[in-house]
């Protein structure tokens, strides 16, 4: 009955967050004015869309994956590309840093932290990817099979209980993920980890499960042996309340991503069909404000890949929260030709293809660029590609029409119109439970040096609304209390929790000022 309970209050808020903005049918139901209506005594204005340049927006774009063990010189990696005649570094097209790692390795003894350790290479990792203004990411994994140890032995010493797939690897530990030590010691490290990253300037996202196999979600352990018991589905859904609940309650600042996986919580990886209760597992996660990860994105294998159930779980959730990609293949060591999807033996760029084709299927935010050789075939075999997911996938915002006032007398009102576009096939998620509508539309009046001098919120156009394809108009009264002068119209996306200063890089041909406005018209205030 609580799965029940929660499903449908996800639906509700869902329902809300579809029908939340009153101007945003205008265009495709019947104009009501916005930037195609005249105003009178305005300017209009047509602005072209840039397809080119890469933004380096949150929640959007490339993610450049390192090795938690990896030194910070691979964020010096760099590719010579004969078709443009030149090097390019790799941290140039990404958005963000992911760090996939042990449990231990953060959090090596009771108490202490890598990220406190200025000789350890997660603190020398975080420093570059801050010193660079990459935004980090990272993935805790807990269980070690096939892998290490990644659950601290500290815990283990304190009396946690697991259980040991393989006695030839007695360090090879698997946490059962209901043991109250267990958890306990966990909970310590959240709330720590979250006072050294919760922060949305340089967290990127967190993706906050990390239980099973590799720390994707499937194959996870309740109890000794790995049993499928008459309490597997109660213990599913209680850990799925009490680690998501955890992470949103401690990262209140940072997007928190899960595996969407149709064996997701269950003790196995493999079978074609999901699990009868994976939906409700899915939904408590996206109740507490998770988005959508997945981890086999282009590998079409129906007993254990991203399958049709995958294909469809996305469609149901596009514009509502942003899905993120991971390549399932490993090129360098997966047998790739055996795929249903045909890929040639010898040829990566045919799974580079199949995962850029399934990406823009599900409409992802973003793409992986994984350690080694992955990264190397995106740019020496398909450049061409990653150049076309930073132009056409995730979210690409920018005001085709803007009607400005030319001229405003004190202590007057004046209006402006302006229509919007989303040239990208994901959306921009504002919605975000941790974000909570914080980017919103703003025009401002500009000094000389391109300073605003005041900032007008639009706070009736919402961003998270606006869909490839379609156009988004909106009128929008503004009241200047500025000295008399002359000044230049200026918009932008701005961050309400920073001052309103802008936050969102905004695509168009036309190059924002120091501060992050797009110069528009001039303006005259008597």
């Amino acid at each position: 009955m609580i799965i029940n309970k929660s499903i449908l209050n996800l639906l509700a808020a869902s329902a809300l967050v579809l029908c939340s903005c009153s101007d945003s049918k205008d265009d495709q139901g019947g104009n009501q004015g916005g930037a195609d209506g005249a105003i009178s005594g305005n300017t209009e204005m047509e602005l072209s869309v840039n397809t080119t340049d890469v933004y380096r927006n949150p929640m959007n774009g490339w993610v450049m994956y390192v090795s938690g063990s990896a030194d910070p010189s691979y964020f010096d990696t760099k590719f010579y590309l004969s078709e443009i005649g030149k090097d390019v570094y790799v941290r140039d097209y990404a958005s963000a840093c992911y760090i996939r790692t042990g449990w231990k390795s953060l959090n090596p003894s009771d108490g202490v932290y890598a990220w406190e350790i200025p000789t350890d290479p997660i603190y020398k990792l975080v420093a570059r990817a801050e010193e660079l203004g990459l935004p980090i990411a990272f993935r805790v994994v807990v269980d070690g099979r096939d892998q290490r140890e990644n659950t601290p032995q500290f815990v283990f010493d304190a009396g946690a209980e697991y259980w040991l797939e393989n006695d030839k690897y007695p360090d090879r530990k698997t946490p059962l993920a209901m043991d109250p030590i267990w958890r306990q010691y966990y909970e310590k490290f959240v709330r720590a980890f979250a006072q050294r990253f919760n922060n949305a300037e340089t967290t990127a996202f967190i993706d906050a499960y990390g239980l099973g196999k590799w720390g994707e979600g499937h194959n996870v352990c309740y109890e000794q042996n790995n049993a499928i018991t008459d309490k597997t589905t109660e213990y599913k859904a209680n850990t799925m309340e009490w680690i998501t609940r955890l992470y949103a309650d401690n990262f209140t600042e940072v997007p928190l991503v899960i595996n969407y996986h149709r064996q997701l919580g269950h003790p196995v990886s493999e079978g074609s069909g999901a699990q009868p209760d994976t939906e409700a597992i899915l939904g408590i996660a996206l109740r507490n404000g998770y988005c959508l990860r997945s981890d086999a994105i282009g590998m079409n294998n129906n007993s254990w890949g991203y399958n049709a159930w995958e294909k469809a779980f996305a469609r149901t959730w596009n514009y509502k929260v942003p899905i993120l990609m991971e390549g399932g293949w490993i090129v360098s060591s997966h047998s790739y030709w055996t795929d249903d999807l045909g890929y040639r033996q010898g040829h990566p760029e045919d799974v580079r293809q199949g995962e850029f084709d399934c990406s823009k299927e599900a409409r992802v935010n973003m793409m992986d660029f994984r350690v080694g050789g992955e990264t190397e075939s995106w740019f020496k075999t398909c450049f061409n590609l990653v150049k076309r997911f930073s132009a056409e996938g995730g979210y690409r915002l920018y005001p085709d029409k803007v009607s400005l006032p030319t001229t405003i007398h004190g202590g007057q009102s004046a209006t402006i119109g302006h229509r919007w576009r989303n040239v990208g096939w994901g959306y921009f998620p504002n919605n975000l439970q941790q974000w909570n509508y914080k980017y919103k539309v703003a025009f401002a009046l500009l000094d000389g040096n391109g300073e605003p001098v005041q900032v007008f919120v639009d706070n009736d156009c919402e961003p998270s609304q606006w869909q490839e394809g379609n156009p988004y108009s909106y009128r929008f009264n503004v009241s200047p209390s500025v000295s008399a002068g002359d000044y230049t119209w200026g918009v932008a996306i701005v961050n309400t929790k920073k001052d309103n200063k802008p936050g969102i890089k905004l695509a168009v041909s036309r190059t924002a000022t120091p501060s992050g406005w797009i110069k528009l018209a001039n303006v005259r205030v008597d």
